[in-house]
């Protein structure tokens, strides 16, 4: 695969993507939610991955935000397009891709940038990371899910705190707030995803993205979160991955999921 904005890498199991705009500092644009949408399609179609990384080119940012020069003279009209647009292409199609994504968040991480680390299904940090949702500094607010998924990740008080105030948290108040899972140094931020990846991986991908989906059933409005559990558990039954795992665990030896 080949794109302007961003790098795809294949290592067996293992995809990672890269937004590859370091003079921009990763800056989200028309162009780059455009192509992320594209490998992530792809990569989710391709039977041989099982897990997605995601980061930004350099040290110094994650993706430092939305490219505002877009859509710094939109109507309301407009801006309400590029909110619905952005969430379908990007944010709510990661948020409910069936192979896991990890966001290694390797430096600034505002505005749209920290709306997809949210995104993705968890987010680990090197210890330089900055985060927040300075869109009320603008004029505007979070428009790619930043005032729904924040709040459900470290709660309402603090979530309107963060929002009202523009403020930025580190990476260790991040972490103390649950936002992120691990906070580690810039050169231990690939090799802990890889860790973390390689466990994944040894596990069903049908298992694991019928959990992703009856988590992410949990917090939809008039979805019922232990009604889908209960109706995913009970697909697990009809999968040749349950034969698989229950027959090994009997027969005390490791799984070979076929991922069917």
């Amino acid at each position: 695969m080949t794109f302007e904005n961003i790098l795809v890498e294949q290592d067996d199991n293992l995809a990672t993507i890269t937004i590859n705009r370091p003079k921009k500092l990763n800056a989200l644009n028309k162009a780059t939610i455009e192509e992320l949408h594209e490998a992530f399609k792809i990569l989710n179609d391709t039977i041989d991955i099982k897990v997605i990384l995601l980061t930004g080119s350099g040290e110094k940012a994650f993706v430092a935000g939305a490219d505002i020069s877009e859509f710094a003279h939109f109507s309301t009209e407009e801006g309400g397009r590029l909110a619905a647009k952005g969430q379908e292409l990007l944010f709510d199609f990661v948020e409910n891709l069936s192979t896991p994504v990890i966001a290694l968040v390797n430096g600034f991480a505002l505005g749209g940038g920290l709306e997809l680390a949210m995104a993705c299904h968890f987010r680990i940090a090197s210890d330089n990371a900055k985060m927040g949702l300075p869109e009320t500094s603008l004029g505007v607010i979070p428009g790619y899910g930043g005032t729904q998924r924040l709040p459900q990740l470290i709660g309402k008080g603090k979530a309107m705190e963060l929002i009202m105030t523009a403020g930025m948290i580190n990476a260790e108040d991040a972490l103390k707030l649950g936002l992120v899972n691990y906070v580690v140094t810039q050169d231990e931020l690939l090799p802990l995803a890889e860790k973390l990846a390689s466990k994944i991986v040894k596990n069903s991908t049908v298992a694991i993205s019928k959990a992703i989906r009856a988590i992410n059933n949990g917090f939809k409005d008039g979805v019922n979160g232990y009604s889908s559990e209960i109706e995913e558990f009970g697909n697990c039954f009809g999968t040749e991955d349950f034969k698989e795992g229950t027959t090994a665990f009997l027969e005390k030896r490791k799984a070979n999921f076929p991922n069917k």
